[in-house]
């Protein structure tokens, strides 16, 4: 082999490796472009596992992109107003919110399915139904009309029915109740008599303290027990059968969401359905503990009486047969998620139910 002519080759592909590397370089900078976005959250940092999965998010993404897309994070008034999240997100004031969808309902009642509806889904049934039941593309749809692209980013399981300063044990004893409520949830109970307020989580113990209102539900045990609600009102009711199982979700402006890298994209959905399923775990981790201990300092746990949860299952049924009829956007959902719940209720009936009834009862006997 000519030696000089080897070298000159030899030569030559160092240049060309060398200028293919300088062209790749602005590419990868394309598919990996530093992006930095805010995050508003309806929930004050005190509320550490609700407020605690935008952390998660913005940690989870970081690591994923190697520092290149980030979020920032802002509690409830740092930035935006706790109950104002999904305005900023649809204007493009902040690019994301960590917030309830049903928060929004005075805007339309659709927004309170991508949350919860009173006698909905369980907090396994609704994971089911976003991710398996075509329920996250449903509400997408819905979400489109609003500038916001939303996924599902935390769920609680079921909550609890509320703090009262008075005992309810009759249907009367809701009449004229000022309650903290939140989503359709204030509908429906308003036809027994109560007068619901919408309030942000972090404004309820002054409100209560107050006397503003006489009753409020937030979340369940561990929340309300680091909110110190049970200082202000200790009769303390269960089931919340308005929220068998909310979406905690994040929102983003859709016209930001979509221009995103697709990688980017697909690191942002991974991340919220890793905060999705760390909240559930650390709500059913914590609630047990944090209810033992808000009796030991004197909250009274009583349930709701069949009288008043079938008399708000049958005005439930009305609110929902009104909105159908005024809201085609609101039936075409809701009547997917019903026909959804009867096909997994005719199954978690046969196993789940069945296995956890048996279990608990060696839990109340003492064997366990």
């Amino acid at each position: 082999m000519d030696r000089r002519s080897f070298f000159k080759k030899a030569g030559t592909a160092g240049v060309g490796a060398v200028a293919a590397s300088a062209l790749a370089a602005p590419a990868i900078a394309q598919e990996n472009p530093k992006i930095a976005w805010r995050m508003t959250s309806s929930f004050p940092k005190s509320l550490d596992t609700i407020y605690g999965a935008a952390d998660d998010i913005a940690k989870h993404l970081a690591a994923s992109t190697d520092g290149n897309f980030t979020i920032q994070p802002f509690a409830a008034g740092e930035i935006i107003p706790g109950l104002q999240a999904a305005d900023a997100v649809s204007a493009g004031t902040v690019e994301a919110a960590h917030t309830c969808s049903y928060y929004f309902v005075g805007k339309d009642p659709t927004y309170a399915i991508g949350t919860a509806i009173p006698f909905g889904l369980n907090g396994r049934l609704t994971n089911a139904w976003f991710y398996e039941g075509n329920g996250n593309t449903l509400m997408n749809e819905f979400y489109a009309t609003q500038g916001i692209y939303g996924l599902p980013a935390g769920n609680t399981g079921a909550q609890m029915g509320g703090w009262f300063r008075k005992e309810i044990n009759t249907l009367d004893d809701l009449k004229g109740v000022k309650m903290r409520i939140a989503g359709l949830a204030g509908q429906v109970i308003s036809k027994l008599g109560v007068i619901p307020q919408q309030i942000a989580g972090g404004d309820i113990y002054p409100a209560l303290e107050k006397g503003t209102i006489d009753a409020s539900e937030f979340v369940g045990p561990y929340d309300d027990l680091k909110l110190g609600l049970h200082k202000v009102a200790k009769y303390y009711y269960y089931p919340g059968w308005w929220e068998g199982g909310p979406t905690v979700h994040a929102f983003f402006n859709l016209e930001k969401f979509n221009a995103l890298p697709k990688s980017y994209q697909a690191v942002l959905k991974t991340a919220c359905a890793s905060a999705n399923t760390s909240m559930l775990a650390n709500y059913d981790a914590h609630n047990a503990i944090a209810l033992r201990k808000l009796v030991a300092e004197g909250a009274v746990l009583k349930p709701f009486s069949k009288e008043i949860m079938e008399t708000c299952f049958k005005a439930a049924q009305g609110v929902y047969a009104d909105l159908s009829e005024k809201s085609p956007a609101f039936k075409k959902i809701y009547d997917h998620q019903q026909a959804f719940k009867k096909d997994s209720y005719l199954w978690a009936q046969v196993a789940e139910y069945s296995y956890d009834t048996f279990m608990m009862m060696q839990q109340r006997n003492g064997a366990l």
